[in-house]
């Protein structure tokens, strides 16, 4: 059974579960993981230097309006310290190349780690993934379409499930049409986005604009979901993570919806203490699911 939770992060605290001990990391740079054309698709990854027995994976989508943004960075360095394998992805952005390529080259990653699993001692069926923003659209879509044959390209590795088991979306758009008319950002604009991300007005493009939305592909088979999102944003409305987690709901697929009171895009404006315990609660949240530890979820 579903269940659906709606709450102020800064309640989560009592939530939280004691740190696991952390462990020495190594990382490494810009492996290709596919390649359109001549073009090679890249990610990081950050291990534990002394790997454990089929280690599970944590997969982080960057964010940057889907026009910008990087794979390098630390997002994921705290879960290797805990003993994931941890992979940070690249894909092609906006200005690169349109709609449906991002979410393409975001399946060939998962794909490549299957492939992969022997080599680097991977639990291929115990695969996480997260993302801001745009990265939390493309976590989200990665987790409800599962093995959908139109969005899963031809960049690497066929043959291979691009199934995750599970999801953290933080602030990610989930229904493009529904951004429409909301305070903040014009959305419908030739310059939103996510109309640069389709090649034109959302309204000329209603077919690439379904296709494209997480809402779309919601099925009883979608894995269990944690979704976060500032309840004053004005760049993604926190009312497309309602919309998302509405959805999850009605298909009977676990999800917890933690609604930051205050904040803005990219919790701006929460305190310290209210980020922590964002964090604590993905931290649980993939303890849960990645390694089968009983933690309590928040009420």
């Amino acid at each position: 059974m579903a269940t659906f939770v709606i709450v102020c992060a800064t309640a989560l605290l009592a939530a939280a579960c004691a740190a696991q001990e952390a462990v020495p990391i190594v990382t490494t740079r810009d492996v290709v993981y596919g390649k359109v054309g001549e073009r090679e698709l890249r990610l990081d990854i950050d291990q534990p230097r002394t790997p454990g027995a089929k280690m599970p994976v944590v997969v982080y989508i960057h964010g940057g309006a889907f026009r910008g943004g990087t794979h390098h960075g630390d997002q994921n360095r705290r879960f290797a310290a805990q003993g994931y394998f941890c992979v940070s992805i690249e894909y092609r952005l906006s200005g690169e190349a349109k709609w449906p390529a991002q979410i393409h080259d975001c399946k060939a990653a998962i794909r490549w780690l299957r492939a992969n699993a022997e080599r680097y001692r991977l639990d291929s069926e115990r695969i996480g993934v997260w993302g801001h923003s745009a990265g939390g659209h493309l976590a989200a879509l990665l987790g409800t379409s599962g093995d959908q044959a139109d969005l899963e390209g031809a960049s690497g590795n066929p043959g291979h499930s691009s199934r995750v088991s599970c999801v953290v979306d933080c602030f990610g758009p989930t229904n493009f049409l529904a951004m429409i008319g909301e305070p903040g950002m014009d959305h419908a604009g030739p310059d939103s986005p996510e109309s640069q991300l389709l090649g034109k007005p959302l309204r000329q493009v209603p077919e690439l604009v379904h296709q494209a939305d997480p809402c779309t592909w919601v099925t009883p088979a979608s894995p269990p979901f944690l979704i976060q999102h500032g309840e004053r944003d004005m760049v993604v409305p926190c009312s497309q993570s309602r919309l998302l987690a509405e959805a999850l709901q009605k298909a009977c697929v676990e999800v917890t919806l933690d609604v930051v009171a205050g904040a803005d895009h990219g919790f701006r404006g929460a305190d310290r203490e209210t980020l922590a315990a964002l964090n604590t609660e993905v931290d649980s949240f993939f303890r849960r699911h990645l390694r089968g530890t009983p933690t309590e979820p928040p009420h």
